[in-house]
């Protein structure tokens, strides 16, 4: 359960973002799943239920709630604020059959990499990213790309917040280990995922950025290590991927 004593957050809100959270991780439960799990009331729980019913961001079917196509909705409209979106999907469906891996592109928020567009080549492999899931910068190639453009302490404040938690013997978990990886990441223009997030899977990825120099996201190639490897990982992967962001990035100025 969320700590809500915070004055600047409201107690109702938090227990109705704790709620959806809950439904969206579950992918629909019962009242009484909800209650144990977040640790309130089962009054308190229907009562917040009833009222996203009411406004129509849950539906309930035989007894079970679920998140409804509101968010869909939503989805949407924020992903229309990204300029070149098409230019975006255009690129990475043209990437993902030039090297017939996976392509990917995700922006930045809170601290975290957000997925918006995925695009698979023949011989893609399967992965649990989604679009619109988050994940952690410092164990991803496309969080570190977009770490290596933001001022230091900004990326300080990252770290501080989402800390540089393990997930294989290849991650990176130290600040000065991090920083030394962001600095040459800068001066290559490109970052490597060395299974860093998933044993068996590494990753290129190239920021974008717009005309005045804000960071609109990045886009990556993933593929296992038997395959992403020699020149091809090194070389010949990281000029498609900066061949597509120039594209991008002319796009994201008339978008």
């Amino acid at each position: 359960m969320t700590t809500v004593d915070s004055p600047r957050t409201v107690q109702a809100v938090q227990i109705s973002l704790d709620i959806v959270n809950a439904l969206k991780q579950r992918r629909g439960a019962g009242v009484t799943e909800l209650a144990e799990e977040l640790e309130y009331a089962k009054g308190t729980i229907h009562s917040h239920l009833a009222t996203l019913i009411e406004n129509e961001y849950v539906v309930k079917e035989e007894g079970t709630y679920r998140l409804s196509l509101q968010f869909l909705e939503l989805g949407q409209l924020v992903k229309d604020r990204i300029n070149a979106y098409d230019a975006i999907r255009n690129e990475l469906d043209d990437l993902a059959e030039e090297c017939d891996e996976l392509a990917q592109f995700a922006t930045h928020e809170h601290g975290r990499i957000v997925y918006l567009y995925k695009a698979r080549g023949e011989n893609a492999v399967q992965t649990a990213s989604r679009v619109g899931m988050r994940e952690y910068m410092h164990c991803t190639a496309l969080g570190k790309s977009m770490l290596s453009q933001l001022p230091e302490e900004r990326v300080d404040e990252i770290v501080e917040r989402h800390g540089l938690p393990k997930f294989t013997d290849q991650t990176i978990t130290s600040k000065p280990t991090l920083k030394m990886d962001l600095e040459s990441i800068r001066e290559r223009g490109y970052a490597f995922d060395e299974e860093e997030k998933i044993e068996g899977l590494r990753c290129v990825s190239t920021p974008i950025q717009t005309n005045d120099g804000e960071i609109l996201g990045a886009i990556s190639v993933s593929g296992p290590s038997s395959r992403m490897e020699g020149d091809l990982y090194r070389e010949e992967i990281p000029q498609m991927l900066e061949r597509s962001a120039n594209v991008i990035e002319i796009n994201s100025q008339f978008g």
